[in-house]
């Protein structure tokens, strides 16, 4: 089951966040808190919107997050989505909950008329390459993501 977070959920979402930032071999780049994510996720600008994974269980246990924004493609002259994150436990894989995620999604795209659903991968993380190919998703090899962070966005702005 996919269902919207609430502030509630923070402190599951944030210990959720950390078990991707381990998959990910990035435990020392998650500094994310439980403050921040209710401020961005759920104060008066959100930036963000969350989606908790629950099990197909009685007691619906969380399993899973995703987290996603609003994009805008200037080329179609629309709105879309970008998809930062979803994440499912290891044991709750193979279950049909990713899935569920980008139906959640693309049906949002689709009530909202929205452009493109957009997301990254990992290169090394051939098991989730090779589902979002059989969703119809396609590898944009001739992009490269930039990112502008730490000193050098300091540094940047300082100029």
């Amino acid at each position: 089951m996919i269902c919207p977070a609430t502030s509630a959920d923070v402190p599951t979402l944030l210990a959720l966040i950390r078990e991707l930032a381990a998959y990910e071999h990035l435990e020392s780049a998650c500094v994310a808190t439980e403050d921040l994510l209710r401020q961005h996720l759920f104060g008066s600008t959100p930036a963000a919107s969350a989606l908790m994974i629950l099990a197909d269980t009685p007691d619906h246990a969380p399993v899973g997050y995703a987290l996603y924004f609003t994009t805008f493609s200037t080329f179609l002259a629309r709105p879309g989505i970008f998809l930062e994150d979803i994440y499912v436990q290891p044991a709750h894989r193979n279950r049909g909950f990713g899935r569920s995620v980008f139906r959640y999604l693309a049906a949002i795209c689709r009530d909202q008329n929205l452009g493109r659903l957009e997301w990254s991968v990992l290169n090394w993380n051939a098991p989730s390459i090779a589902f979002y190919q059989s969703l119809g998703a396609t590898v944009l090899r001739e992009w490269q993501m930039m990112r502008l962070a730490d000193e050098a966005l300091q540094d940047l702005s300082a100029n």
